[in-house]
């Protein structure tokens, strides 16, 4: 670890928390390169944001808290049932009933959902839970011993490489069991959290909400099967029906008929060039939704062939389709404008 981020997570172990000020005081640094550092550790886990603007606060997640989670069991995944094990939680942290609603709601459906998916999808014989009510916001984590979420992906879809896979994945409606599952339990719980994490053989997925933005990295370490961790602060104004309504037909009959996807997931090098990367994008697009969201944020420049096969190619295919582009930059509008005009 660099030295000035030991530098910071020694403070706040010592402290319990840090904000930029005492960044700023301790490097003698702008506010801005503070805050820097500070989404630096956000982003790699170290800490957890708390709070927004100047008033942030940054704390430790429980895992480098050093104290014992709330609550946690080592599941035998054999009849066993979701919303028992959820009862469960509930019973041995009275607390949770004391959370806003909206907070409780949110907590239910994605804790329900990614023990699910560890139950149907792992093929993990034990699967482990653990849940902590911070005052910095809850935590949960569920760990199973299986494929691995990236690797079963890459199996179902006939893919390469796990980058491929965390693509396909964050596209929603990505499921290796179609008929028993929807697709959409991690694309929500992604959507829900403050920080929703994947971690599966080495490689971790990091979505941020507060930021935003999305991170895929490859580790040192190879964690055997998929860790799952979602964080909300408990303040949270969130709320269940609006992450639905967000991405339903406009049509009045509440289907998930819109997707947003982040290009630079599918970015191989720094540029997007060539169709076949556009096809990868486009893929099993039409089936599942009428309304795309391409995100350009952190893309500097597109090819040609990437711009026509999208814009021109694929569009004219599917007229009943919107393809939406945001966050482009002037170069990467700039080739867009080129093919539709």
């Amino acid at each position: 670890m660099d030295s000035d981020f030991k530098k910071i997570q020694d403070f706040v172990e010592k402290h319990r928390q840090i904000q930029s000020r005492d960044v700023v005081e301790m490097f003698f640094i702008s506010r801005q390169a503070a805050q820097r550092k500070l989404q630096q550790l956000v982003t790699d886990g170290t800490l957890i944001k708390v709070g927004k603007t100047r008033g942030a606060r940054y704390v430790l997640p429980p895992t480098l808290d050093g104290g014992q989670p709330a609550f946690s069991r080592s599941l035998m995944n054999k009849n066993l049932q979701e919303h028992e094990v959820l009862e469960e939680v509930f019973v041995q942290l009275p607390t949770l009933n004391r959370l806003p609603e909206n907070v409780q709601s949110i907590f239910r459906y994605a804790f329900s959902e990614m023990l699910n998916n560890a139950i149907d999808h792992s093929g993990s014989s034990k699967i482990e839970v653990r849940v902590d009510l911070l005052p910095a916001g809850l935590i949960f984590e569920i760990r199973d011993f299986g494929i691995g979420v990236f690797r079963n992906v890459m199996k179902k879809f006939r893919l390469v490489t796990e980058t491929d896979a965390v693509g396909e994945l964050m596209k929603g409606k990505t499921t290796t069991q179609p008929k028993a599952h929807s697709g959409e339990g991690i694309f929500f719980t992604s959507k829900m959290a403050d920080t929703f994490q994947l971690e599966s053989f080495g490689h971790e997925l990091t979505i941020s909400n507060t930021i935003p933005d999305v991170f895929f990295r490859i580790l040192d370490t190879k964690l055997k099967g998929t860790l799952v961790r979602f964080i909300i602060q408990s303040s949270s104004t969130k709320h269940l029906i609006d992450a639905f309504r967000e991405y339903e037909s406009q049509d009045g009959a509440h289907d998930f008929d819109k997707t947003k996807i982040f290009v630079k997931l599918f970015m191989y090098g720094t540029v997007h060039v060539s169709r076949s990367q556009a096809k990868r994008i486009l893929a099993h697009l039409p089936e599942r939704f009428s309304h795309v969201v391409l995100d350009f944020d952190s893309v500097p420049v597109i090819g040609q062939a990437f711009a026509d096969e999208v814009f021109r190619v694929f569009q004219d295919k599917h007229p009943e389709m919107t393809i939406e582009a945001i966050n482009t930059n002037e170069a990467v509008q700039f080739m867009i404008d080129r093919v539709v005009t």
